[in-house]
């Protein structure tokens, strides 16, 4: 899934694809799935998150993320100070709930329930 979003002026395509994962691990040295994990309760939060979510967050996750996605739409793009670098803004938590979508089809299944998998009413 690819998406384009602009960020102070600039127009920024970010993808998820099989390798957008290990892309993530590569670069980071950290898990993705774990990464994410420990931010849900945060995102679930939305707009009025209590202090003890706001403590627990790591906003380097969160350029993380974002700069994995983008170097997966786009090989060309810098090392992740770099990319940052080229924005006087960069509203991460903006950009954040636009690439939701993404994040979320990195861990999505196309798996279809069988009948006897589903509730019967």
């Amino acid at each position: 899934m690819l998406k384009t979003i602009e960020i102070d002026g600039k127009k920024v395509r970010f993808e998820s694809r099989g390798s957008t994962i290990l892309r993530y691990k590569k670069q980071f040295h950290r898990d993705f799935l774990a990464d994410i994990m420990k931010m849900k309760d945060l995102m679930v939060a939305g707009d009025d998150p209590t202090y003890e979510q706001i403590k627990t967050l790591d906003m380097e996750v969160f350029f993380n993320i974002a700069w994995t996605l983008a170097k997966t739409a786009d090989n060309s793009i810098p090392e992740p100070m770099e990319f940052l670098d080229q924005f006087e803004e960069f509203p991460i938590m903006d950009v954040m709930l636009e690439l939701n979508e993404l994040i979320t089809q990195s861990f999505a299944t196309t798996k279809k329930k069988s009948r006897k998998n589903q509730k019967v009413k």
